[in-house]
């Protein structure tokens, strides 16, 4: 199941949630496929102001984080490096159309691979 988790500031997140979720959620399936809606999972964490700093002091606006977990399988596939460039693209482009362009070139996604057998869902491992 795609999981993403969205880090952003909560004041560029306040009142954009419903919207980023659809967004993300229509990136996901247009990547996987229709299939992928009823799946998929998006986190938001918003971080209160002041806790976001970058060189050094904190700032009302930041580049929005994504981590992307993804099994590791997805990385063996001969076509993997188009999927995740492909991920990578409608993700960001997800996103910035919510948040705001301007934000686009600056929005970092990082893949976080879970080999087989490292999932559990209901209290039970997931190996395929």
């Amino acid at each position: 199941m795609p999981h993403l988790t969205v880090r952003v500031l909560e004041p560029q997140l306040q009142g954009n949630e419903a919207a980023l979720i659809a967004a993300l959620t229509d990136a996901v399936v247009d990547v996987y496929g229709e299939w992928a809606r009823d799946v998929a999972v998006i986190h938001l964490d918003g971080v209160p102001a002041g806790r976001w700093g970058l060189r050094g002091k904190p700032v009302d606006e930041a580049p929005p984080a994504i981590t992307f977990g993804i099994r590791e399988a997805a990385f063996t596939r001969p076509d993997s490096r188009e999927i995740a460039a492909k991920l990578t693209r409608t993700v960001t482009d997800a996103v910035a159309g919510v948040l705001g362009a301007h934000l686009r070139d600056t929005i970092a996604v990082e893949f976080v691979a879970t080999p087989a057998g490292r999932t559990a869902v209901g209290g039970v491992i997931v190996d395929d």
